[in-house]
C-alpha cells in the first residue's frame, strides 16, 4: 500500500541528539486517516487510496459530504438497487475535513481501514506537501529578491519598482514568465527527502528535520520519498 498520510503542522521545535548536536525538527500531528476509496487500473484506469482526516461535524457537512462517507437514501440509490446493481462501499465514518489522494500500490487497502502514523515507521525520509502562508499582493523586491532601483543618480520615487519590462519594436511584447509583482505564496509547494528524526505511534507524531510550508495548523501531506539521500 501506497506509504504515506494527512495532518497538521504543529509547529517546530528542537532536539538533541545523544552526542549533544542540535536538530531543528518540525511537528507534525498525523492521523489517524480512513482509507474513504480505492481508486484501481480497471475501473479509475490510476492506482490510488484516498484519504480523509479531521472529523466534520454532521451540521456543517453538506449531503454530498455525508454521503461520500455514508449511505444515504436517494432516487439514485433506489433506482440502482432496483436494477440489481451493487452501491459503492463507504467508509462507514464522520465526514472528513482534509480528503487526498496517494498515488501507488493498493496492495492491502480497504475502504474503511484507518491509517495511524505506524505506517510511516520505517520511513527513512518523506516528501511534505503543504499550502505556502499567502502574502498577498507584493512587489518583485519581496516576491523575487529584486535589489531595487539606486537611490541616486536621477531615481525619483521608484527605488522598489522592477524597471524596464517592456520590448523593442520587435516584438514589440512583453514576454510571458517575466518576474513581476503579483500573488505571493497561497500556493501547494513540496518539499523533498526530509530526513524522518522520530515516529511516536502513541501519540501520532511524526518530526520531520527541517522546514514545513504553511502557517502552524495548515493541512499537510506526508508520504515516503522515492528519492535517495
Amino acid at each position: 500500500m501506497a506509504k504515506g498520510i494527512l495532518g497538521r503542522k504543529v509547529g517546530m521545535t528542537q532536539i538533541y541528539t545523544e552526542s549533544g548536536n542540535v536538530i531543528p525538527v518540525t511537528v507534525v500531528q498525523a492521523g489517524p486517516c480512513h482509507v474513504l476509496q480505492v481508486r484501481t487500473l480497471e475501473r479509475d484506469g490510476y492506482e490510488a487510496i484516498q484519504l480523509g482526516y479531521g472529523d466534520k461535524p454532521r451540521r456543517l457537512a453538506i449531503r454530498s459530504e455525508r454521503g461520500h462517507v455514508a449511505p444515504l437514501s436517494s432516487k439514485r440509490s433506489k433506482r440502482l438497487a432496483a436494477a440489481g446493481g451493487e452501491p459503492s462501499a463507504k467508509a462507514g465514518c464522520e465526514p472528513k475535513r482534509f480528503v487526498r489522494e496517494l498515488r501507488g500500490s493498493i496492495e492491502g487497502a480497504e475502504v474503511g481501514q484507518e491509517i495511524g502514523v505506524g505506517v510511516l515507521a520505517e520511513a527513512v525520509s518523506v516528501d511534505v506537501i503543504a499550502t505556502s502562508r499567502g502574502r498577498g499582493y507584493a512587489g518583485v523586491m519581496k516576491r523575487h529578491n529584486f535589489a531595487g532601483q539606486r537611490a541616486t543618480h536621477g531615481v525619483k520615487k521608484v527605488h522598489r519598482h522592477s524597471g524596464g519590462t517592456g520590448c523593442s519594436a520587435y516584438p514589440s511584447r512583453t514576454f510571458k514568465g517575466l518576474k513581476m509583482s503579483g500573488q505571493y505564496g497561497n500556493a501547494q509547494v513540496t518539499i523533498r527527502n526530509l530526513k524522518v528524526v522520530n515516529v511516536d505511534e502513541e501519540n501520532g507524531v511524526i518530526l520531520v528535520n527541517g522546514a514545513v510550508p504553511g502557517p502552524n495548523g495548515g493541512y499537510v501531506i506526508v508520504r515516503e520519498t522515492n528519492m535517495v539521500r
